[in-house]
């Protein structure tokens, strides 16, 4: 459950900046479609690793010890 999640988000973040890529060419600079694509982008990110941080804390996810 918790990859599927993880796989999720990373699908809904590449969405939005082929979006966003596909307003820059069409648009021409004429909306804001592509800014908020790139805001929405960016706000899943940092949402993505706020969970995977607060799963670390909790215990929920195991990292594991790369190099160690």
């Amino acid at each position: 459950m918790k990859t599927l999640l993880v796989v999720g988000f990373l699908a809904l973040i590449v969405y939005n900046l082929g979006a966003a890529l596909y307003y820059m060419l069409t648009d021409r600079g004429e909306s804001k479609r592509a800014v908020n694509a790139l805001t929405r982008r960016i706000a899943l990110s940092v949402a993505l690793i706020t969970l995977v941080a607060v799963g670390i804390a909790t215990g929920v996810i195991q990292p594991h010890a790369v190099g160690a």
